[in-house]
């Protein structure tokens, strides 16, 4: 190792002074008075001919390049806030490119057009406040309509979600997601503990609380409802992870020991969607977007959005944790055991009581 960074400095510094030399004769070629100064011929023609030329290559290549790409581009967002999000984007792209296109177009016509002429002199401006009021107010003014279109975009897609919204905790893990309902009672998720983990009980849900007796889980696919406000709460079990769904433009961190939370409306089942892309194998998908180890390739979930009548024949199918696994009755508190157990199919017990 001490070799290399040995062969490396000496690398360097041949380098350095190669520099140093090429910059010292370009220093002595702008010098007039230098005796090895060089009249520009006809290679200064030509390069600034080759501007004009990569000028229109370049600028056919990135039509053809946009053009070719289009068929891979998303389709229309299968979200209220996620065709708004694509809206802004477009938006900002439109709005970023005509100066992109004018001041690439005046740079290379420029150096086309100016290239040096024997008895031709720079014309210099010291100072121009018109021009200098106007190339500061312009962008100014495209950068302030940006941020606030955009700051008030995500102000709504991250306030507090509408009372309504279907709740549903989803947990990243190494390599996979797991989500937890609130069941079909109270739409409300029990409480957690990170120090009840276990190969069944992954995300630690906390039996003390009653809220958690008819809450169940699905490490397979996520179904949520259409054309109703849903509320994904955010965990990640180990390292950080990303939740994403790109068909909804959602994404958030899941981040170890700070949940976070993003709500939305998918107003697209997947069957529309499988009608909409002439594919009967459409699916949605949530993939992990932050490296995360050696398996995050293979981190992804498949997401299921029904509408309403589906899917609440779809939770009133699924089983409460505790009535699959029964064992964790003894985790419930004394005066809670009638409660629990009549998510636990338990019914001596509920008798007993």
């Amino acid at each position: 190792m001490e070799l290399l960074l040995v062969l490396l400095v000496l690398v360097a510094v041949v380098l350095a002074f190669l520099v140093l030399g090429r910059l010292s004769g370009i220093i002595k070629g702008l010098n007039p008075s230098s005796d090895s100064y060089v009249e520009p011929g006809q290679a200064n023609r030509v390069n600034g001919m080759m501007f004009l030329v990569l000028l229109v290559l370049g600028g056919i290549a990135i039509t053809w390049s946009y053009l070719h790409s289009a068929k891979f581009y998303l389709p229309e967002a299968s979200s209220v806030h996620g065709r708004r999000t694509d809206d802004l984007f477009w938006f900002s792209m439109g709005l970023l490119t005509i100066p992109f296109i004018l001041v690439n177009a005046v740079l290379f016509i420029f150096a086309w057009k100016y290239q040096y002429r024997k008895g031709r002199s720079a014309t210099f401006y010291p100072e121009n406040h018109r021009l200098e009021l106007l190339w500061t107010t312009i962008p100014a003014v495209v950068m302030a309509v940006l941020v606030l279109t955009g700051w008030k975009a995500w102000s709504d897609i991250t306030s507090e979600a509408p009372e309504d919204a279907e709740v549903i905790e989803i947990t990243g893990k190494q390599f996979g997601w797991i989500a937890r309902y609130g069941g079909v009672d109270n739409n409300k998720l029990g409480n957690y503990d990170f120090r009840l983990i276990d190969a069944q009980n992954e995300v630690g849900i906390d039996f003390s609380d009653e809220n958690s007796f008819d809450d169940f889980t699905n490490p397979s696919e996520l179904h949520i409802p259409a054309n109703r406000p849903v509320l994904l709460k955010i965990r990640a079990r180990d390292v950080l992870h990303s939740v994403f769904i790109p068909h909804m433009r959602v994404k958030m961190d899941a981040v170890p020991g700070m949940p976070t939370k993003f709500w939305f409306v998918a107003d697209k089942t997947t069957a529309q969607m499988r009608t909409e892309t002439g594919n009967p194998d459409f699916k949605y998908e949530i993939a992990c977007t932050e490296v995360c180890g050696q398996g995050h390739f293979g981190m992804k979930m498949v997401l299921v959005v029904d509408d309403e009548e589906s899917y609440q024949k779809w939770v009133a199918s699924q089983q409460p944790f505790l009535k699959t696994y029964p064992e964790y009755m003894e985790r419930v508190p004394a005066n809670l055991k009638a409660k629990a157990a009549k998510y636990a199919g338990d019914q001596q017990t509920a008798s007993a009581e």
